[in-house]
């Protein structure tokens, strides 16, 4: 798998991508990811995507998602 990070600045935000080329996430889930208990996985807590949401929205940022599965899948964060 490979992991990227790229950091820019546009449209007066810092952006941040954080890239990877594996599996990636199905789009029925991917609706429903930052949904807090929402998890795919057997020993998730469905915690983690949620309250990095929050955190960013506490800090007038936001984070997003695309994916399209064993291709890419790209998470922004704005701030």
């Amino acid at each position: 798998m490979h992991l990227q990070l790229l950091a820019y600045h546009q449209d007066n935000t810092v952006k941040i991508d954080v890239i990877d080329n594996g599996p990636g996430i199905i789009k029925e889930a991917i609706e429903n990811i930052f949904v807090p208990f929402y998890t795919t996985k057997r020993s998730g807590s469905g915690i983690g995507l949620s309250l990095s949401r929050q955190i960013m929205q506490l800090h007038n940022g936001s984070i997003t998602v695309v994916s399209e599965p064993d291709v890419k899948t790209v998470f922004t964060l704005r701030f």
